[in-house]
C-alpha cells in the first residue's frame, strides 16, 4: 500500500514495533488526560502556572509541568517568561494549539451531550454479560 492510498488508521499502525510514529505521539499528547484539560482551559485565556493548576484541579505540579513542556515542544503552547522579580510566566495557545484545542473541545462537548447514551450502552452490555 502506498502512502497516498493508506487510510489514517493504516498510517497510525505503519510503525508498530518501532518507536511510536509521530502521528500517534501527537495524538497521545493532545488527547492525554491533562493535555485535553490544558488545551481547553487555554482556549479561554492565558494563564500563569498556578492559575492553570487551580483551573484544572487535581494535577500535580510535575504532571502539569511535563504536559506544558510537551505541548510547547509540539508547538501548541507558548510559554512567555517575563524577566521580572518575582518571575512571571504565562502560558497561552499558539495558532496551531488553538486549532487543536477547538477540535478537542468539540469531542469533549460531544461526550458531554452523549453521556446518557453511553451510560445506557454500558448498562445494556453489563446486563447481557451477567
Amino acid at each position: 500500500m502506498t502512502g497516498s492510498t493508506m487510510t489514517f488508521a493504516d498510517r497510525l499502525r505503519a510503525h508498530e514495533g518501532e518507536a511510536m510514529c509521530p502521528h500517534r505521539l501527537v495524538l497521545e499528547h493532545v488527547t492525554s488526560r491533562w493535555g485535553v484539560l490544558v488545551l481547553i482551559a487555554l482556549l479561554e485565556r492565558s494563564y500563569r502556572f498556578s492559575e492553570l493548576r487551580r483551573e484544572i484541579g487535581k494535577v500535580t505540579e510535575k504532571m502539569l509541568t511535563q504536559t506544558l513542556q510537551t505541548l510547547e515542544r509540539d508547538g501548541f503552547v507558548h510559554r512567555d517568561a517575563k524577566p521580572v522579580i518575582p518571575p512571571r510566566v504565562d502560558y497561552s495557545l499558539t495558532d496551531l494549539g488553538r486549532e487543536a484545542a477547538e477540535q478537542v473541545r468539540g469531542l469533549a462537548l460531544w461526550t458531554e451531550q452523549r453521556m446518557a447514551a453511553v451510560q445506557q450502552a454500558r448498562e445494556e452490555y453489563d446486563a447481557a454479560k451477567a
